[in-house]
């Protein structure tokens, strides 16, 4: 059985297609779907709303400026026309990740006024000139998208990725990025293996919980830190052995003492600035510090001789597109994660959603750190 874990009851989302089976998948697509569990039965949908014409208006959230989540504004704008090689999709569930936050406030440049958000799902409306691995009607998820904060959007045709049956749109929305991004951080930035130890920071977050899971199923030991007990227990289920709540406990001190003063072989931190000097303090000799995020502020600068004193330490700070750098490997990726929420082998947690109007919140819920699992927006 499918397993969904949501803080209310999803209910089905849209699908244009009586019935969509992976087969519609392009040729060139055929190995990715050939690894996909087949779903035992189609979603039960709601009818289609009526079709969204090109040219026509929709509803989008813009910034015109940088600032706080007050720079969020819920505007009219055209909905676009798919150019060559592009895909227009009518957005069921929109991901909000930490990402759009570094855009609004300028940690990340972006050119103004935009359309925030990059990762939806929802289903294929038009393509342009050129596309053959998309076609109107397809339920489709994409990590890709040109503005997700919005009822549609413009993707990338190679991009953008089938949803099995059996899939939500709000679960591929839900799990597309973050769940791609914890298979390559485990599979491939520092490959887990049984026996080996793990760090992850923010356990019970939207990567945190994935991560928690993906480590598990490779045969790694799993600490997390956590800020409450709630979260200490969302992490627990997710597959951690130790839960550290960094708020009562001081998580260096207690990692040394959980592996006996050895270490962990890598360290997931996604929070930067509040952890990552610590958190050199509890790697292995010649382990890893994966920098997988910022959501306390950037890492301020230090002297590479110290990953030398402590260890011949090895840091990275990878980033999602050099791991999907190419149609392949974006679809080995999804498909693994994407197989695995189908089977009910990975659960996917929807901790809060917002209607699109309501984006601002969503963003202050986010920065304060009062949400768990993943934050989803739905026009």
């Amino acid at each position: 059985m499918l397993r969904v874990d949501s803080a209310k009851e999803p209910y089905p989302d849209a699908c244009p297609l009586a019935e969509f089976t992976l087969g519609v998948a392009r040729a060139q697509d055929d190995a990715w779907v050939g690894r996909m569990a087949p779903a035992p039965a189609v979603l039960t949908d709601f009818p289609r709303r009526h079709p969204i014409s090109r040219g026509s208006s929709m509803k989008a959230i813009r910034i015109h400026e940088l600032g706080d989540a007050g720079v969020l504004r819920l505007e009219d704008v055209d909905v676009p026309a798919p150019g060559p090689g592009q895909a227009l999709f009518r957005i069921e569930a929109t991901g909000v990740n930490f990402i759009e936050i570094y855009h609004r406030t300028g940690l990340y440049k972006s050119t103004l006024p935009t359309i925030l958000g990059g990762e939806a799902a929802g289903t294929v409306e038009a393509v342009g000139p050129g596309v053959t691995t998309v076609r109107p009607g397809d339920r489709v998820a994409s990590l890709n998208v040109l503005g997700a904060y919005a009822e549609a959007a413009l993707a990338p045709a190679d991009r953008v990725v089938p949803l099995p049956a059996g899939v939500s749109a709000r679960q591929g929305a839900a799990v597309l990025l973050q769940g791609v991004t914890a298979q390559y951080l485990t599979s491939s930035t520092f490959p887990l293996a049984q026996g080996q130890t793990c760090l992850v920071h923010a356990a019970a977050g939207g990567l945190g919980l994935l991560l928690c899971q993906m480590a598990r199923r490779r045969g790694a030991r799993v600490i997390g830190t956590v800020s409450t007990e709630a979260k200490a227990a969302l992490a627990r289920e997710a597959g951690a052995d130790e839960v550290i709540l960094y708020t009562q406990t001081d998580f260096e001190p207690e990692v040394k003492r959980l592996t006996g003063g050895a270490g962990v072989q890598v360290v997931y931190d996604s929070v930067g600035r509040t952890t990552f000097a610590k958190g050199l303090n509890c790697l292995a000799r010649r382990g890893m510090m994966v920098l997988c995020g910022q959501s306390s502020g950037p890492v301020e600068a230090f002297d590479p001789q110290l990953l030398n004193q402590k260890g011949s330490l090895f840091l990275t700070r990878p980033t999602l597109a050099h791991y999907t750098a190419t149609r392949a490997e974006l679809l080995e990726r999804a498909g693994e994660v994407l197989g695995w929420v189908a089977e009910g082998a990975l659960t996917v947690r929807i901790g809060r959603e917002f209607p699109l109007a309501q984006a601002a919140e969503a963003h202050r819920e986010l920065e304060a750190r009062r949400t768990t699992g993943k934050v989803l927006l739905i026009p």
